[in-house]
């Protein structure tokens, strides 16, 4: 007999519909066939869905069973299909009638005893059977909270292969899943540090500030134990709230590769991803044979932190500059293809020396210009047209240690920072980016001119303190940037000079 079931399968952080067909031969020598491209993975499913069956009370055929997962040329990864190929095989064997009124696709990992087990990538499956029309879809219970931020679908958990062929016989009623998205956000996106516990540093908060308020990457200087990492490991609590759409894609990224847990079903908070600078090509671009996504897409929406910048290795900080110009990273393999989305803003922190007590006026500094010249070198031009901001952080100070005055708190900056993206979505209404730091030079001239006085400083500033090329451009857009959190709509002479200020690794290279 045949017997055809719904599932999906994930490729990249898309969802695709897979049919999974079952026949069980009448008469013939009992073996089980997986055909439709399967990895290792999907094979291996053959003997856990003929153990789950057993100690679950079905029988399993003595024949002949074939297996295939449509359609057969796209290839199929991970154990999601065991649990609709053992509910197909049920059904091809008539053991139970499908009398469930609907259409719902079934995904689930089967455990030897016939529990079902936690499955990657279910966000973008059950967005993708609501996409198709289907009226549900049955889950594993670890999953279930996540499939159930899809409105309009009705989510079905399961803990066990009973459990589901109970649901789709009839014999048992089981309750969707329903979740509250703005009572989700509202418990969920609250952040646990804040900008009010870095005492000091008011230039680099400033900087940061202006970093957010424009989407501008910026690049922390200053020796050890100035506060660089402590500074951007808050700069995500001054960004805009997170929305829902942004959410949602960024869920996807972390549910295919199985970094959600149980019970967070929704990103309501920008990631922060900072990995070690050890961190190969592969884990900080992506890749794989089986391509997986890297720290640039688990920062999508949120902050890449790099701390020790030069120490990153030189082809993987080369590797970042195609996902920073592009907003996602393609992964090219032979067999497949796969695109992950990466919009994410480069915070970064180095020290100004290999020893790190260069601008440190407490220590001294024993690198000779030529080390240090070196040390800088490690950071290509290219990937330093991409930086905006350079902004020295400096050693704080005892007496701003032991003062008992707090900063800001981040709700306070981040209501300026909202604003000021505010106006930039406005000018750019229309137009393929929705922040300063993505102007191409036509809209930098158009959106950036500056009156004589403007242009007499950039020019002085050029020329005095030896300003590259690359920095012309930045500068302008720093400047249209602390133009918006000033509520101007046009650049001053003070807006560029701020601007000019944070270009201090160009002054020194220059």
């Amino acid at each position: 007999m045949l017997a055809k079931v719904q599932s999906v399968g994930v490729l990249g952080i898309d969802a695709y519909p897979v049919e999974v067909e079952v026949y069980v031969a009448s008469a013939s020598m009992p073996k089980m066939t997986l055909v439709g491209l399967p990895d290792a993975s999907v094979k291996e499913s053959a003997d856990r869905v003929k153990a789950a069956l057993k100690n679950s009370g079905f029988p399993f055929p003595v024949r002949a069973v074939t297996v295939n997962l449509a359609p057969a040329d796209r290839r199929k990864e991970g154990p999601a299909f065991e649990l609709p190929i053992a509910i197909g095989l049920l059904a091809a064997m008539d053991v139970f009638q499908l009398s469930v009124s609907g259409r719902y696709a079934v995904v689930g990992e089967l455990a030897l005893d016939g529990r079902v087990r936690k499955v990657n990538g279910c966000l973008s499956m059950a967005l993708k059977c609501r996409q198709d029309g289907l009226d549900g879809m049955i889950v594993p219970m670890d999953n279930a909270s996540e499939a159930g931020v899809v409105t309009g679908l009705d989510v079905i958990p399961v803990n066990h292969l009973i459990e589901a062929v109970q649901f789709l016989s009839g014999s048992r009623a089981i309750k969707g899943v329903r979740l509250d998205i703005d009572d989700l956000f509202q418990q969920a996106g609250v952040y646990s540090i804040d900008f009010a516990d870095v005492r000091g540093q008011e230039h680099a908060k400033r900087a940061l500030e202006v970093a957010a308020a424009g989407a501008h990457n910026i690049l922390m200087i200053g020796p050890p134990g100035s506060g660089k990492s402590m500074l951007a490991r808050r700069l995500c609590t001054i960004l805009p709230s997170l929305v829902f759409e942004e959410s949602l894609e960024t869920t996807r990224i972390y549910s295919v590769s199985g970094l959600l847990n149980g019970g967070q079903p929704l990103l309501a908070v920008r990631p922060f991803r900072a990995p070690h600078h050890t961190a190969s090509d592969a884990g900080l671009i992506g890749g794989g044979t089986n391509p997986k996504p890297g720290e640039v897409s688990l920062a999508h929406h949120g902050v890449l932190f790099l701390d020790e910048l030069p120490e990153f290795n030189r082809s993987a900080l080369e590797a970042l500059r195609q996902p920073l110009e592009d907003g996602q990273v393609t992964i090219t393999r032979a067999s497949t293809t796969v695109s992950y989305p990466c919009e994410f803003m480069l915070a970064a922190a180095m020290n100004p020396c290999p020893c790190g007590n260069l601008t440190n006026p407490k220590r001294e500094c024993r690198c000779t210009p030529r080390q240090i010249q070196n040390y800088r070198s490690r950071i290509s031009g290219p990937l330093l047209d991409r930086i905006d901001i350079h902004v020295d952080v400096p050693p704080v100070e005892y007496q701003a240690l032991a003062s008992g005055r707090y900063g800001e708190p981040s709700q306070v900056i981040r209501q300026r920072v909202e604003v000021a993206r505010e106006r930039q979505l406005d000018r750019f209404q229309g137009e393929r980016f929705f922040a300063n730091s993505r102007m191409e030079i036509r809209y930098v001239r158009k959106h950036c001119a500056l009156d004589g006085d403007g242009q007499m400083l950039l020019r002085q500033a050029m020329d005095s303190l030896g300003l590259s090329a690359r920095a012309y451009n930045k500068i302008l857009k720093v400047a249209r940037t602390i133009a918006d959190l000033d509520n101007c709509d046009h650049v001053k002479p003070h807006h560029l000079s701020e601007a000019i200020n944070y270009r201090s690794l160009d002054i020194a290279l220059e």
